[in-house]
């Protein structure tokens, strides 16, 4: 008996559902025209063949290639029904029709599989946990066959699995109005044919899969980004002996580079720059743990070693303790009036200071500490550089320096320097450095993210 009827609303009715007259057994198909198929010369069934392939070729829609090729194949049989059969998630003896020649609509087996009609034994049960080829050249469908509609008219018979892991989860069965209606010689060739194009389906609904999977997770990470963004500051701030820009950019949707600004009292300004260990999403959850923790320091504004420490204690006590990651980051405070920055630096690369006549030198940190949450009880110094009007601070993510190209060779330090020394305001000395980055990277993926701040004094 039909355990699942197709339901009238979904398909339309009973009679419009099947059509038992032959002479419509192509009409669900398309315009294909019965030929005898091995009587054609062999330069005739070539290009029957090639005009087949060339056109499955096109579809990446896994149900759009199956109508196109049951199409072409259907002409080259003799005349009939075909039946697609699946018992995946079922047990024995169920067994799915998934598509039948006979049907004025073809539901997607894949994503409409509600719609299908399921049957419990008779001879399409037989045939798909058979798990082999079938060939029944005399062939008569019981009466209380439950699948008796769709066979009544068939006189013999093949029948095609199509394994995955050792198993026929899908068949393919092809009717004739005739006894004897199939060349069994052509018919191991014929299996070996239709097995390779189910797995060529099969591939094609994995590709889908994939595909469907990745824009669910790209739509995530969109939303990841998102956030992150909103994390960073929306402007530079406004600093009367300070111009600065800025530059963010991750490797993938989003990233682990950390920049921020706080407004401390006295005319001071905390400048703050990270680098999370890894990419991606884990990246940048403790990326932004790392701004929770920068925007929750309790009491009064501490200097860059202490406010270091503090940062530190609650990564290593709850976040990294025995994970592996770290984060390497600058912390300064400006003294707007002084021009003066007092920094700590927990293993992040040294900022460069180009002077107003072009020379560069990186600014080196004389107590220079761990990453952060590596040691839970590191300590941290503070160092103070004078600053004049004139010079142009560069504070960087080592995605920067760390650009490689399609040769696998690594932007560096030298042309970091080379492209600083360009520009004459803080925004073109930035634009001149992401511009040298890009040129030299060329097409090569992005390995890590970039952040960049430019600081003009004034």
């Amino acid at each position: 008996m039909a355990l699942e009827n197709v339901p009238n609303s979904r398909i339309g009715n009973e009679a419009d559902f099947i059509r038992p007259d032959p002479a419509f057994e192509l009409a669900v198909v398309g315009d294909a025209v019965p030929i005898n198929y091995q009587a054609l010369p062999w330069q005739a069934r070539l290009a029957h063949i090639d005009e087949t392939m060339r056109e499955i070729s096109k579809y990446t829609d896994p149900q759009q290639m199956v109508m196109a090729y049951a199409r072409r194949m259907r002409g080259s049989l003799a005349p009939g029904h075909t039946l697609a059969l699946s018992r995946r998630e079922l047990e024995k003896p169920l067994v799915r029709l998934t598509r039948a020649t006979l049907w004025n609509k073809q539901p997607d087996p894949w994503k409409e599989r509600h719609m299908l009609p399921v049957f419990e034994g008779g001879i399409l049960s037989e045939l798909v946990h058979g798990d082999k080829p079938v060939v029944m050249q005399r062939f008569q469908a019981d009466a209380s066959d439950p699948a008796y509609e769709y066979l009544r008219h068939a006189k013999s018979l093949v029948a095609v699995p199509h394994f995955e892991d050792g198993h026929s989860l899908n068949m393919v069965v092809h009717t004739s109005f005739d006894e004897n209606g199939f060349d069994v010689e052509k018919f191991p060739e014929f299996v070996q044919i239709s097995m390779l194009f189910g797995r060529s389906t099969k591939n094609l609904v994995l590709s889908r899969d994939l595909k469907d999977a990745y824009d669910v997770l790209d739509r995530e990470l969109k939303t990841v980004q998102d956030i992150q963004l909103s994390l960073l500051p929306t402007e530079a701030p406004a600093i009367a002996t300070l111009d600065i820009a800025t530059h963010y950019q991750t490797s993938t949707r989003a990233g682990g580079d950390y920049y921020d600004f706080f407004k401390l009292p006295d005319n001071r300004w905390g400048i703050l720059v990270a680098d999370v260990s890894g990419h991606g999403t884990p990246a940048a959850v403790l990326m932004a743990i790392v701004h929770a923790i920068a925007h929750l320091m309790p009491g009064e504004p501490m200097p860059p070693d202490r406010a270091m420490e503090f940062v530190n204690r609650a990564l290593s006590s709850r976040y990294t303790r025995g994970g592996g990651d770290f984060v390497t980051m600058i912390y300064g405070v400006y003294d707007d009036k002084a021009r003066t920055l007092s920094f700590a630096n927990a293993g992040h690369p040294s900022p460069l200071l180009r002077e107003a006549d072009g020379t560069i030198s990186s600014i080196e940190h004389p107590d220079a500490g761990f990453p952060l949450g590596i040691v839970e009880d590191a300590t941290y110094g503070a160092h103070t550089v004078q600053l004049k009007p004139g010079q142009t601070l560069a504070i960087y993510t080592d995605g920067i320096t760390e650009a490689f190209n399609s040769k696998h060779e690594m932007f560096g330090d030298a042309r970091l320097r080379a492209a600083m020394s360009q520009g004459a305001t803080p925004g073109d000395t930035l634009s001149a450095i992401i511009e040298s980055v890009g040129m030299f990277a060329g097409l090569a993926a992005r390995s890590d993210d970039r952040t960049l701040v430019v600081a003009g004094v004034r």
